[in-house]
């Protein structure tokens, strides 16, 4: 089977075409997260960017799908697309699963809008364009939040007033949910642990990043909030601040609202300490004696191994810490400094095996580690599919 990964954007739409074998499917039908369906290969990837700007001559998202098609002619030759899997950014407390999409979902999303403005509406317009581009096309939306949903209400709670939360829906949702859930069933599978029994800290270190405690093989709190911008330092975003600060600088002057927001997502993190947002650069620097780069690696190491510390208890003792996504698989010191503040925990690690590369799961701790440690490669578009498949057959759609 063919089935088209889509990742819409405010202005650009990602995709991949991914084969998934004929026998795909979890086999006793439950869909409680990804990891039983085997695809087989990705045939075709690419981004359609610059959607409604001035001049790029692709006024919308049904144009960019124009040309996804025109792009995957060639590849899929006289076959068609089975079915089409969204990443969608915000559930809210709608969508605890994955959902077969209906006009009624599409408008959902929508009436979301203001908890993700820059994604949810550009989700809406890739399946209505998925839609009139493919009317009999089944589709299938997986939504970042919704791993999330099993949070205790002692963990999603913010201490604000009530009406907050049943009015205006202000609450800790949590990201980078496809993800967290898809590394928690590999790495308990990896260690030979029933995922209902198993209980671990993992970390998505990317440009966005995110901690996850994990009680049960399921999610019981997670750093990001509200929004992404909660919780760990990130590439551009601040990750955790004093309340005050914003409030200080907007009453000040210094900064209008629109402008504290693009402070504190763009221009924060590792580019506002060290005036780079590539962690590879960040590191390089440091190695070469640069203060500010030397510092914005304390901070991050600190923040994350805090948030580790924190949700070893939240668990009830974790069974492993879980390193994902492309820092956390890909930069050795950062593992290295994250890890050495952990040493209280009883985590101990090793520095040859951490300093390997595999595109497999791997343990990089020592035999006596109180804690295993892993690092455990992610594949957000492969497991979309893999969920694709399972809900579209759950409905008869494949």
């Amino acid at each position: 089977m063919l089935i088209l990964v889509i990742n819409s954007g405010s202005s650009s739409l990602k995709y991949q075409l991914r084969e998934v074998a004929d026998d795909a499917g979890r086999p006793d039908g439950t869909a409680d997260g990804p990891g039983a369906v085997p695809a087989d290969a990705v045939l075709a990837r690419g981004l359609v960017e610059r959607i409604g700007v001035p001049g790029s001559g692709i006024d919308n998202h049904a144009e960019a799908l124009d040309r996804v098609h025109a792009e995957l002619a060639e590849v899929i030759g006289d076959r068609r697309i089975d079915a089409a899997g969204h990443r969608v950014v915000h559930g809210g407390e709608r969508f605890k699963a994955p959902a077969l999409v209906t006009n009624e979902v599409i408008r959902a999303i929508e009436r979301l809008a203001p908890l993700a403005p820059l994604h949810n509406p550009a989700a809406a317009q890739g399946l209505r364009a998925i839609g009139e581009r493919w009317p009999d096309m089944p589709q299938v939306v997986v939504f970042d939040t919704s791993f999330h949903q099993t949070m205790p209400e002692e963990a999603w709670r913010y201490a604000l007033p009530d009406a907050l939360y049943t009015e205006d829906g202000i609450r800790r949702y949590g990201f980078h949910g496809t993800s967290h859930d898809l590394v928690t069933g590999i790495a308990a599978e990896t260690l030979g642990i029933p995922r209902e029994e198993f209980r671990a800290v993992v970390l998505h270190l990317g440009n966005g990043a995110s901690a996850t405690a994990i009680r049960g093989g399921r999610s019981v709190d997670t750093s990001m909030g509200y929004t992404p911008l909660a919780g760990l330092v990130m590439g551009t975003r601040s990750g955790d601040v004093d309340p005050s600060i914003i409030t200080h600088l907007i009453r000040n002057g210094t900064y209008d609202a629109e402008q504290m927001d693009r402070v504190l997502n763009k221009e924060s993190g590792l580019l506002g300490m060290s005036g780079h947002a590539d962690m590879r650069q960040v590191v390089d620097n440091a190695h070469a004696g640069d203060r500010r780069a030397r510092m914005a690696l304390k901070v991050a190491s600190y923040r994350l191994a805090k948030y580790v510390g924190g949700y070893h208890v939240a668990v009830g003792g974790a069974q492993a810490v879980v390193f994902t996504a492309g820092i956390g698989e890909n930069s050795a010191p950062f593992r290295a400094a994250v890890l050495d503040r952990l040493e209280p925990l009883g985590i101990a690690y090793d520095a040859e095996r951490n300093l390997e590369r595999s595109d497999a799961p791997r343990v990089i701790s020592t035999e006596d580690s109180a804690i295993p440690v892993l690092v455990v490669p992610t594949n957000e578009e492969k497991a979309i599919a893999e969920l694709t498949v399972d809900v579209a057959r759950r409905h008869g759609a494949l």
